[in-house]
């Protein structure tokens, strides 16, 4: 009994991060990117929402150069499945997760 409650407990994790949903934004949404360290990307959007993405990895030309998304037949940019490409230097990079900015209380 104790071996198939482990089994199940251990089955719950391994399928758990599997079932949370994945945060895609459509291209055309996208007002603007930018990228100060290459480790996190922000996206504003045409509905006023600050998105930041964790890169995987780290991207150091995106700082400098620019890129172009590498979207294949769809217009949905997804977290941890969309990749860019920086156009001069031609390194790949993968998002990550997707992170809202909330906008931080007033101090009194």
């Amino acid at each position: 009994m104790k071996a198939i409650i482990a089994t199940v407990a251990l089955a719950t994790t391994l399928v758990s991060p599997a079932l949370a949903a994945t945060t895609c934004v459509r291209a055309r949404d996208i007002l603007s990117t930018h990228s100060d360290d290459g480790k996190l990307m922000t996206f504003r959007m045409r509905d006023g929402r600050v998105l930041v993405n964790h890169l995987q990895g780290i991207c150091t030309d995106l700082r400098f150069e620019g890129f172009v998304w590498r979207v294949p037949g769809t217009e949905d940019i997804c977290e941890r499945e969309q990749s860019l490409k920086v156009i001069h230097s031609g390194q790949i990079c993968i998002l990550g997760k997707f992170e809202e900015v909330k906008d931080k209380p007033a101090t009194p």
